[in-house]
């Protein structure tokens, strides 16, 4: 519903390694935490995105995207929905190639930004259950 067809595919497969995961912590019972551990099982270089800055899953954490001392292919996100948009803008600014809204994470006028921008975007799907699915 809010991925054009073979967006996830070219996200997951054509678009880098380096995923901004906004919202981890090393709390392991929160969803980010999870999602991040099957990135990284699947290749991905995870960069914890976080207030409290800490250092999950062996990867040092930053305060913001825009903290983040090196270029970041796609920007997965889990915050609330009215955050969102904010992250998409801030993910458009720093110059990264895609957008992810986790499950429940919806914003339409962020989705049509972002696109517009000329960044993939998908928006209420999980990697971690799409990966799987792409073989």
């Amino acid at each position: 519903m809010y991925a054009e067809a073979g967006i996830i595919r070219k996200i997951i497969e054509g678009t880098g390694d380096t995923w901004a995961v906004v919202g981890l912590s090393s709390n392991e019972r929160r969803a980010a935490y999870g999602v991040a551990d099957v990135l990284q099982r699947y290749g991905k270089r995870i960069v914890p995105v976080h207030p409290k800055t800490e250092t999950v899953h062996g990867e040092q954490g930053y305060a913001s995207l825009s903290d983040i001392p090196f270029p970041v292919d796609v920007v997965d996100v889990f915050v609330r929905s009215e955050f969102a948009g904010a992250v998409a803008d801030e993910a458009v600014a720093i110059g990264a190639k895609a957008v992810w809204f986790q499950l429940g994470v919806i914003d339409e006028e962020a989705y049509e930004r972002t696109r517009a921008a000329g960044l993939l975007m998908v928006m209420d799907r999980c990697p971690a259950i799409e990966i799987p699915r792409l073989g």
